[in-house]
């Protein structure tokens, strides 16, 4: 008899604990309304799955402002969804991701004849007998390994090159300022992110175009060009680029378009430059863009690729995968991602600072795992 009080007492103390750990995980929160509603029907993920990924860019603490979203899945919206005070007509400015456009203009004069990948880059003044910039190609701009002295986000903030083109001692004419520095490294043996080196890219689109023109019709030319060649049939009508007073396209930070117009952009580059059915650019030419550079692999011709870069630098999130993934990366967490084996295009707007940009990009692998490879 003595046994059953001391059953009676086990069983009370433990019995808390033992239910305790026959509990489930917690269940998720329902989804609000506004949630449920970014997600299309044929959306090619969980509907539940997607709505809550998406609502957590919008909702979660420590990723920032997300302004926009909008994932694109076999070239059909899967979700999209804005924030209070921005909508489908809103644009944005894409900061870095204007790098990715630029490139894309330079591939349609290769294209044409007019510029070589090869060749040393059509800058008058390095062609002078003795200067060790002469022998810097359009490749090498093109993947960021001119050897030209350009420090990106140095310290202090207004010694940094990028700071200095767009809004200091360079701002009157970038692509002077750009093209004036020295060699640092041999041209080709170095890779060094540089928005200097877009805007020689954009001077050289402009001497391409307008040959020995004045400001106003550099402007006018690169302007037509960059809507009839590339924003007509690509449908973008919110496009807008902006030029400094010499006419130059700010190729590396200053265009604008609206949400899924940066989706547009995103999905010719997943078709590999098609678009109903006509090669705006050659399929090389993407390919190029897309394949790691000889001194950085995770970057390509303009383009950010979702590989290990070697070092400590990590911009998107290689370890995840999927391999195939490239991005367009923008300041402020402005992303335009793209992987062709999940027919996955994700456009991400907003305005997260440096130290939350980890868990941003934690939070869009996660919808990119919500595809799988087909």
């Amino acid at each position: 008899m003595r046994s059953r009080p001391l059953l009676l007492i086990a069983c009370a103390v433990l019995l808390p604990s033992l239910a305790a750990c026959g509990e489930g995980p917690e269940e998720a929160p329902p989804l609000s309304a506004e949630a449920l509603a970014a997600v299309t029907e044929n959306a090619g993920a969980p509907t539940e799955s997607l709505a809550r990924e998406v609502d957590d860019l919008f909702t979660a603490e420590g990723m920032g402002e997300t302004r926009a979203l909008i994932v694109m899945h076999g070239g059909e919206i899967a979700a999209e969804r804005y924030g209070e005070g921005y909508g489908p007509d809103t644009r944005f400015i894409g900061w870095s991701m204007s790098k990715t456009v630029t490139g894309v203009l330079v591939g349609m004069l290769v294209a044409d004849g007019r510029l070589r990948l090869g060749e040393p880059a059509p800058v008058e003044h390095w062609q002078r007998a003795g200067d060790p910039r002469g022998e810097i190609t359009l490749r090498h701009l093109m993947q960021m390994r001119s050897g030209l002295r350009h420090e990106e986000m140095a310290e202090p903030v207004y010694e940094s090159a990028e700071v200095r083109m767009l809004f200091l001692d360079g701002r009157d004419d970038m692509a002077r300022f750009a093209e004036a520095q020295p060699l640092e490294y041999e041209p080709g043996t170095h890779f060094e992110y540089s928005s200097p080196s877009t805007v020689i890219l954009s001077d050289i689109l402009a001497r391409a175009l307008a040959p020995e023109a004045g400001a106003a019709a550099r402007r006018e030319a690169v302007d037509a060009f960059l809507r009839g060649r590339l924003g007509g049939p690509l449908g973008m009508d919110s496009l807008v680029a902006e030029y400094d007073a010499a006419g130059t396209l700010i190729g590396s930070s200053m265009i604008w378009a609206d949400a899924r117009d940066w989706a547009r952009f995103g999905e010719f580059l997943r078709r590999k430059g098609w678009v109903g059915g006509v090669p705006l650019v050659p399929r090389s030419w993407i390919d190029f863009m897309t394949s790691p550079s000889p001194r950085s692999p995770d970057y390509g011709g303009q383009l950010w690729l979702n590989r290990p870069s070697g070092t400590e630098r990590d911009v998107l999130f290689a370890e995840r995968g999927p391999a195939d993934l490239f991005s367009m990366v923008g300041h402020l967490g402005q992303y335009v991602m793209v992987s062709p084996s999940r027919k996955v295009t994700i456009v991400r707007l907003g305005h997260t600072p440096d130290e939350a940009r980890d868990a941003l990009k934690e939070e869009l692998a996660d919808i990119v795992d919500l595809y799988p490879s087909s």
